[in-house]
C-alpha cells in the first residue's frame, strides 16, 4: 500500500521562520508580523483574525516580492530530493499549512503532489479576503482525509511531519509522525524526532522503519 507523507511548512520545511515572516521581510514589516504571530500563538486571536490583519498589512504586496521571499527563505536542505524519492517509491507527498495559499502552492513546483494553505486572493490583492478560508489545526486533519480519498490510502498509511501546536491534531490522527525542530506541543507525542536542517535525515527515520 502506498504511503502519504504530509508536511507542515512554517518551522518544518522552513527553518526557524514562517512564510508570513519571510513575505513581510520583503515589505519591511517583519516586526508587525512577529507581533501577530505572538498573538495567535498565545490564543489572543484565531486564524481568521490573523488572516484579515496580515491581508491588510500586505496591501501593497506584489508577486515579485512573494517570489523573492520564496527564493530567499531558509528552506531545509534536500526537500526536492526527498519528494522525488517519495514519488519513485510509489508514495505521495503533500503540504498542508496555515500560511497563505499563494505561497504554499508554489511547492507543487518542487514535487509535492498537492499543497494547501489558507485561502487568499491572488497577489496583488484586488479582491477582498474571506476570513473563512483561513485554515486551523482541525483543517489539517480534514484535508488529510480528503487527500487519503484522492490517493487511495487511509490514515493508517500516513506520515505527518510538523513542529508546533497546529500539527498536534494531525499527529494524533496518524500512526507515524516526525517532530521536526519541534516545540513542546508535539515533541513529546511524535513517534520520531529530528533536529537539524536536512529533510532527508528526517525522512530516513521513517523510510528505514517502513
Amino acid at each position: 500500500m502506498p504511503r502519504l507523507h504530509l508536511f507542515d511548512l512554517d518551522g518544518t520545511l522552513l527553518f526557524g521562520t514562517s512564510a508570513p515572516l519571510e513575505i513581510s521581510r520583503q515589505l519591511g514589516l517583519e516586526a508587525e508580523t512577529v507581533t501577530l504571530e505572538q498573538e495567535i500563538a498565545a490564543g489572543l486571536i484565531g486564524p481568521p483574525q490573523y488572516a484579515q490583519r496580515i491581508y491588510t498589512l500586505w496591501a501593497e504586496l506584489t508577486d515579485p516580492q512573494v517570489t523573492a521571499a520564496f527564493d530567499s527563505a531558509p528552506w531545509l536542505a534536500r526537500i526536492r530530493e526527498v519528494w522525488a524519492e517519495i514519488g519513485r517509491a510509489g508514495d505521495y507527498c503533500a503540504v498542508i499549512s496555515l500560511s497563505p495559499s499563494f505561497f504554499v502552492e508554489r511547492l507543487t513546483g518542487w514535487g509535492a503532489h498537492a499543497a494547501f494553505g489558507s485561502r487568499f486572493p491572488a497577489v496583488p490583492f484586488t479582491e477582498p479576503l474571506d476570513p473563512a478560508g483561513a485554515l486551523d489545526a482541525a483543517a489539517k486533519v480534514r484535508i488529510a482525509d480528503q487527500l487519503c480519498a484522492r490517493f487511495g490510502v487511509t490514515r493508517a498509511d500516513c506520515v505527518a511531519y510538523g513542529d508546533s501546536g497546529s500539527d498536534r491534531e494531525l499527529f494524533g490522527a496518524v500512526p507515524v509522525s516526525v517532530a521536526v525542530n519541534a516545540d513542546r506541543h508535539v515533541a513529546g507525542i511524535a513517534t520520531h524526532s529530528y533536529a537539524g536542517k536536512d529533510l532527508w535525515d528526517a525522512y530516513e527515520m521513517v523510510r528505514r522503519a517502513r
